[in-house]
């Protein structure tokens, strides 16, 4: 056995923090599914930053992209052959694009990551 591999801990969660970690993975959701809720032809992603970024801090979490790294938006927008991470911007969100949305929250100690891509109105059946 790789002995590097058999020095790893494996660290149990007690039900409290499984909990906190389950609330925060509901704000995430439900911050993801609002973005989601707006991605439209003519919307910037911009928009979308900021409107995700005041139901994060409504509900008493933060952005976890935010400053991290000099990041200075609220969620990561990828659209079309941007691969990850990219930064939301005034550009208006076009018909046929293809937009991933990347959001992360950080509350009660623990950061929920998740992220889903979506089509803006008909996409072509090659992308």
């Amino acid at each position: 056995m790789n002995s590097r591999l058999s020095d790893k801990i494996i660290e149990v969660k007690s039900k409290e923090d499984i909990d906190k970690m389950r609330e925060v993975g509901i704000i995430a959701r439900k911050a993801l599914d609002l973005g989601h809720s707006l991605v439209r032809p003519g919307i910037t992603t911009d928009e979308i930053d900021k409107a995700v970024y005041k139901f994060i801090i409504e509900n008493d979490a933060y952005p976890s992209p935010l400053n991290y790294n000099h990041f200075p938006k609220s969620l990561c927008t990828s659209v079309n052959e941007i691969i990850c991470h990219g930064i939301p911007d005034s550009r208006p969100l076009e018909e046929g694009d293809i937009v991933n949305l990347d959001v992360t929250v950080f509350k009660l100690g623990f950061h929920v990551d998740l992220n889903e891509t979506y089509h803006v109105g008909k996409v072509s059946e090659s992308s």
